[in-house]
């Protein structure tokens, strides 16, 4: 990908929920910061929970701790792809991260409850099916679930990205409702062919086809299939 294809201000809507896998939101807001990505984060109370029991948040005020430590890649190297380690392509070098707004999902009036703030789209990761079953009958009364609607009834992209296990009827119905909606339904399923060696490498292949469905220019997070090494 040669640039940012859509049209509009280069600024993206992350939602996290108290699902398992905050990794992955870390991971994403930090590549979009380095692509030059701006970030508006809407974090739910029990994703907040699991800041503490995933990430280590220690209680540190949440909007400096965020763009403290959620950049890529992170302090201290490591967290690129398992193959093609030498390539960054979409990192602005030398340049300082793009920002991060952190909204209090209470905020029904913040600027991404409103389809007249413009946007690139949204993801929600991990989501919830809690959430999940919100957004799939329209009756979110949350900022996180009113930015989710704007971006299916403005026609952007939405990303949910859920992580459970195993899924009930009730799950898939949603999940259903959702993707005839438009929204586009990623669950969090690393692959194994690039022979991942770390955790990281799990956790960047997902968000790599994160980024891949928004169509955004940022760095090559995973080795993709048929290009560079695929291990010893």
């Amino acid at each position: 990908m040669s640039g940012l294809t859509q049209k509009g201000p280069h600024r993206l809507v992350v939602g996290v929920t108290g699902a398992s896998g905050a990794v992955y939101a870390r991971r994403l807001v930090g590549v979009l910061r380095a692509a030059g990505v701006e970030v508006h984060l809407v974090v739910t109370d029990a994703a907040r929970r699991v800041f503490r029991e995933e990430l280590g948040w220690d209680g540190e005020h949440l909007a400096d701790w965020v763009r403290r430590t959620w950049v890529w890649p992170p302090e201290g190297g490591g967290g690129g792809p398992a193959a093609a380690e030498g390539s960054r392509p979409g990192v602005r070098k030398g340049a300082a991260p793009a920002d991060v707004f952190l909204y209090d999902n209470e905020d029904v009036g913040a600027p991404v409850a409103s389809g007249s703030f413009r946007t690139r789209g949204m993801v929600v990761v991990p989501c919830s099916m809690g959430t999940l079953g919100r957004l799939a009958t329209g009756s979110g009364e949350k900022l996180l679930e009113r930015a989710a609607d704007v971006a299916l009834k403005e026609g952007r992209p939405l990303v949910l990205v859920p992580r459970e296990t195993p899924l009930t009827a009730i799950h898939l119905e949603n999940m259903l409702r959702l993707a005839r909606a438009g929204a586009a339904i990623l669950p969090a399923m690393p692959a194994f062919y690039h022979r991942p060696r770390t955790v990281d490498d799990l956790v960047n292949f997902v968000v790599g086809k994160i980024l891949d469905r928004l169509d955004l220019s940022a760095p090559d997070v995973y080795a993709r299939w048929g290009e560079g090494s695929k291990g010893e």
